[in-house]
């Protein structure tokens, strides 16, 4: 497995590219939470699906010199102009780099937390068919769109923590809500922590990858 580049000008992200073994023709794109870069969840990839390609990218905006993929006011509060610049943006690049790379852009799945998770909850509601499916860990409702998208036959998981002070529970059921009037085929996974990721989260994911029929060969 072969890391990519730090940065393609052609692409526009920093970003790491690791290319999956054994034919599986799925994509994940890693998006790390506030404070993170393309790294952090590099480990966490194979854990969810061992043999899929990664691509993960370093979010363009600074707070505070700590890398997010949207500007926000505070906590817990959008700049929504800004996240729906970015939310384009970013899956511009995606299929940039499927072009660039040779993966097949319609087998892509969204693994973001916090952050991450948000903007990837974002694109499903933007740009859908972007997007194969997504797992969302600590989520928040990124934006509520004036059209709804048509997410039919679209898998999503939702990682939530019981004691998670960011991404509450509310959030949590308004987000899986949300998606499943656009038509998504939504599982929402509770486990006892906070917002972080656990190791339950993780195994849940790559079951759920399994069960779904979201990774693997074809």
């Amino acid at each position: 497995m072969n890391a990519g580049p730090g940065l393609d000008p052609q692409l526009g992200f920093i970003h790491r590219y690791v290319q999956g073994t054994g034919g599986d023709t799925t994509t994940l794109l890693l998006l790390h939470g506030t404070g993170g870069d393309e790294t952090d969840l590099l480990p966490i990839g194979p854990a969810i699906a061992p043999t899929a390609t990664l691509l993960s990218p370093r979010g363009k905006v600074l707070e505070h010199g700590m890398p997010r993929f949207f500007r926000r006011l505070a906590e817990g509060v959008f700049d929504v102009p800004d996240l729906i610049a970015r939310t384009h943006e970013l899956a511009e690049f995606v299929s940039a780099a499927a072009a660039h790379y040779g993966f097949d852009r319609h087998r892509v799945v969204a693994a973001g937390f916090s952050n991450g998770a948000n903007i990837a909850a974002s694109m499903l509601l933007l740009r859908p068919g972007v997007l194969r499916g997504a797992i969302l860990m600590s989520p928040m409702v990124p934006l509520e769109p004036e059209t709804l998208a048509q997410l039919a036959g679209t898998p999503v998981l939702i990682g939530a923590g019981r004691q998670d002070p960011v991404a509450r529970g509310a959030g949590t059921e308004a987000l899986a809500g949300l998606l499943r009037r656009a038509g998504a085929e939504v599982t929402v996974h509770w486990h006892a922590g906070g917002h972080t990721i656990t190791p339950d989260e993780v195994a849940a994911a790559r079951d759920w990858m399994k069960y779904m029929g979201v990774t693997g060969t074809r």
